[in-house]
């Protein structure tokens, strides 16, 4: 969520870096509901001090044994207003929230202007040694025509069939070594991340609740890119809390990523300031109903229904968290160079930039029978937009909580990387060569054959 004292101090630069993602600040509205909400507050704290002089004057009164009774009835219906002030200014400010949860973050001054795709800048690109360039600096085509993930993959055990009959499009089933590699790549990703970079490993929900996805920024503007799940009717066992008490039921949403539960599990927290950074990861599956994007990569792998990904989440002090963007893309290129598959790091524009996002790099891999570039990670750095939603702070030794900075990025996509993996390393037989570092996951197989 937005500032609000960043709105009411300095609303021109909000206006203006909400242009650069495309997005339009309605200043009247706002206005409005600032002078209405400023109105309540000023009298309120005019009544509040009344209050507390009428009642100072009640007992002057009957000290001196003069009549007191107008005060006493003033004093009667000062409770009385309070109160609808009270509800008036709470009914403001919960518009004013409600219009914020739909506003996306701010670009950070480095992210270049843009509305699409298009206006992305390539940072840098990366060739396994092995791998020649063409004159555009994209990996040579082979010295035979590449075939695409689904050709290569379906005699491999790779079986959208199936997966179609048990649950209908964008679902796939593996098999036998197929299945072996999407594990091993996994496992792979994890290992790296917490053995040579930090991350301590989770196992999270697959499903949460509706506050989770508020705090993470997925609600309410991503509802239809959802997969909700709906509890039992009349029947259904009531929502206890640990004690046994019945709670307030919450829509429950299957997650679209684990960044939701790993960034998720920090709302409402203080942490001490020497705990940071956390880094934290997990290998999950995401779900994902692809709202809007029909007739978009609807061959293969690539855009899923359900998918796994292994997650990056940092939670760092504000000074450091671009810093930490940094190292995250480098944690994400870590892969990449161990797998030895040519992939490009982009700098994403304000207009193709996530919600929740202040600044984004993409890494997007090498398809050859695309021959094309394809997303296979997205690392951003989200400042305070989502601790804000989730009250999630830091305390140092002294002073108060102050809000943490939040950072999530793919370490990678599973299912991609099988494509990136299956596309770059095969051979005109129809074999795919596996990976030098996904062998001792294979049980020491150099090579899927049908």
């Amino acid at each position: 969520m937005l500032d609000p004292n960043q709105l009411r101090k300095d609303l021109p630069s909000v206006v203006k870096a909400l242009g650069i993602r495309g997005v339009s600040f309605d200043i009247e509205r706002f206005g409005q509901l600032e002078a209405r909400r400023k109105s309540l507050q000023v009298e309120t704290e005019a009544l509040q001090a009344r209050r507390n002089a009428v009642s100072k004057l009640i007992g002057q009164l009957k000290s001196r044994g003069e009549d007191a009774s107008k005060e006493m009835a003033e004093s009667q219906e000062i409770p009385v207003r309070l109160k609808q002030l009270e509800l008036d200014l709470s009914s403001v400010q919960g518009e004013l929230g409600e219009w914020l949860m739909t506003l996306p973050n701010l670009p950070h001054d480095s992210v270049p202007q843009g509305a699409s795709s298009d206006d992305n800048i390539e940072m840098r690109r990366w060739l396994p040694s092995h791998v020649q360039a063409d004159a555009n600096g994209n990996p040579q085509p082979f010295s035979f025509e590449p075939k695409d993930h689904v050709s290569l993959g379906e005699p491999l055990g790779l079986d959208f069939e199936t997966a179609r009959k048990l649950s209908g499009a964008r679902f796939m089933m593996l098999r036998g070594p197929m299945a072996r590699l999407h594990r091993g790549l996994a496992q792979f990703m994890l290992d790296l991340q917490t053995t040579e970079h930090g991350y301590e490993e989770c196992y999270t929900p697959y499903i949460v609740n509706s506050s989770t996805l508020f705090g993470t920024g997925q609600l309410p503007k991503f509802k239809d890119d959802m997969f909700w799940v709906t509890k039992g009717g009349q029947d259904a066992e009531p929502n206890l809390d640990d004690q046994g008490n019945v709670i307030a039921s919450e829509d429950l949403y299957l997650i679209s990523t684990s960044e939701i539960t790993l960034a998720g599990s920090f709302r409402d927290t203080i942490i001490p300031a020497q705990d940071l950074p956390v880094k934290l990861t997990a290998h999950t599956p995401c779900f994902r109903s692809e709202a809007g994007s029909g007739g978009r990569d609807t061959r293969g792998m690539i855009r899923q229904h359900q998918f796994d990904k292994v997650e990056m989440v940092q939670v760092v002090h504000p000074e450091s968290s671009y810093d930490a963007l940094e190292e995250m893309v480098g944690h994400a290129e870590a892969v990449l160079q161990r797998l030895g598959v040519p992939y490009r790091v982009v700098l994403l524009c304000g207009g193709d930039m996530g919600f929740g996002a202040t600044k984004t790099y993409d890494l997007e891999v090498w398809l050859p029978a695309q021959n094309t570039w394809r997303e296979i990670s997205s690392v951003s750095n989200c400042e305070a937009f989502q601790a804000r939603r989730m009250q999630a702070r830091y305390r140092a030794d002294k002073g108060k909580p102050e809000y943490l900075h939040t950072l999530n990025g793919s370490g990678l996509a599973v299912g991609r990387a099988l494509v990136a993996v299956l596309e770059n390393y095969q051979q005109q037989d129809g074999s795919v060569i596996i990976p030098e570092v996904l062998r001792p996951y294979m049980g020491g197989a150099t090579s899927l054959t049908c």
